[in-house]
Formats: structure tokens, C-alpha cells, sequence
């Protein structure tokens, strides 16, 4: 596990930056973190480092926002999805089978349908601007 301190908005974007040069098609990408943890502005920053120029939005309302590029990045927000009908409602066991980068908010609501080599991003708010941001790839329960 790697474990990262921002002070700003800026700082983690530009960490997620440097992270997205170890992204490639296929990684799906998991978030943890409450409300206002700055899932987006990381998503922000990874797609600024996979230099793909797409307006980077909370797919709150959407579920799934598609920023195309190379590789293609769809980003999802699983807040709302609580069975597995919905997950599949939208279509996103589909995503999984393309050589795209799967970017997930809320993904504990799906813990048990995500790939095992799934990467993990767990945000914790330190102060009002602090964050602490952990990286690690495994399973969830595997982190307790």
C-alpha cells in the first residue's frame, strides 16, 4: 500500500497525474472515500495524465460518464445501485469487457463484483485541504 499526503486541490490532482502513468486499458479503478473527499478532482487529475481533455464531471445524476480517449475512460458513480440488477441495468458488466479504464465512485456497494486485480483509492479527509490518499491493489477484506 502506498500512502500519499495532498494539502490541495491541485496537490492531488497532480499525484493522480503521476498515478495515471501506471494506468493502462483494462485497470479498473475503485474509490473509497465519503462526500467531499476529492474523488473527482483524482479522477480530474488522471484523466489530465492519460492526456485526455474531457470536462470531468461527478457522474452522480448520469451513473456512467464516458470521457473517450486512448484508452477509453468511463467513470461511475455506484451510489445509487444496490442490487445486482441494477448493476447490470447499466450495462456495466459490458464496460468490463472492453480494453477501456473503469474509474468507480461508491464502488463499496459492489465490493463483490469487482476483478480482483482491481486498484484501490482510499481518500481521508486530514483537515479541511489535507488529504490522505492510499493506493493499493488487493481485495478489500484483504485491507482490514
Amino acid at each position: 500500500m502506498e500512502k500519499y499526503i495532498t494539502h490541495s486541490v491541485n496537490e492531488t490532482e497532480k499525484l493522480a497525474a503521476e498515478f495515471a502513468k501506471t494506468i493502462k486499458g483494462g485497470d479498473v479503478i475503485a474509490f473509497r472515500g465519503g462526500l467531499g473527499m476529492g474523488k473527482t478532482a483524482f479522477t480530474r487529475g488522471l484523466l489530465k495524465g492519460l492526456k485526455n481533455p474531457a470536462f470531468v464531471s461527478s457522474p452522480t445524476f448520469a451513473i456512467v460518464n464516458d470521457y473517450g480517449g486512448n484508452p477509453n475512460v468511463y467513470h461511475f458513480d455506484m451510489y445509487r445501485i444496490e442490487t445486482l440488477d441494477d448493476l447490470e441495468s447499466v450495462g456495466f458488466f459490458d464496460y468490463m469487457s472492453e480494453n477501456s479504464v473503469l474509474i468507480i465512485e461508491w464502488s463499496e456497494n459492489i465490493d463483490e463484483y469487482l476483478p480482483t486485480n482491481t486498484i484501490f483509492i482510499e481518500i481521508k479527509r486530514l483537515g479541511d485541504n489535507d488529504r490522505q490518499i492510499s493506493i493499493y491493489s488487493a481485495t478489500p477484506q484483504a485491507q482490514n
